[in-house]
């Protein structure tokens, strides 16, 4: 009887011991990279499950020249590698809206995007604290040739994450 009770008590303890992963239910800070011109962004997660997450972010550039914003949403699947290390990947679509004027030239538009995600963070475990570095894939899908930010359909961007969980 002792053996099965004994036997009982370690299995309960390696179920406890042998979490998926460790992320918060929210996590809110800053993303910083090129962001395909707009510079940093202001990044919000919120979990949905132990699996999956939301992640909202709201880049903006204003400068002599241009002025701009764009909020992208995405969905993720987190997986846990070890420790408070997690990979994660997803998929999601944006919206901005763009103005440029210089030397008498002045265009303005809209943005319309898809966009993966892919990247590698780390959930400190003694600080409320994650750092991300990921790659995130945009495909504007309304580029015209008038276009003066946008040259292209395509923005590769790369950034470094720090944020605060909650």
């Amino acid at each position: 009887m002792k053996k099965i009770i004994l036997s009982a008590f370690m299995l309960i303890g390696l179920a406890f011991s042998t979490q998926a992963q460790d992320f918060s239910k929210n996590a809110l800070g800053l993303r910083l990279g090129d962001n395909d011109g707009f510079g940093g962004e202001i990044s919000y997660q919120r979990g949905l499950s132990k699996n999956n997450r939301l992640e909202a972010d709201l880049g903006w550039r204003n400068s002599h020249n241009v002025d701009a914003w764009k909020v992208v949403g995405l969905y993720q699947w987190v997986w846990d590698i070890d420790k408070g290390f997690n990979w994660y990947a997803g998929v999601g679509a944006g919206i901005g809206s763009w103005s440029y004027d210089h030397n008498g030239v002045s265009d303005s538009g809209t943005i319309l995007l898809a966009a993966g995600d892919i990247g590698i963070e780390y959930n400190f475990q003694e600080a409320p604290i994650q750092l991300s570095l990921d790659f995130r894939p945009e495909f504007y899908l309304n580029n015209s040739g008038s276009n003066k930010f946008r040259d292209d359909n395509f923005g590769p961007d790369i950034a470094l994450g720090i944020r605060y969980r909650f």
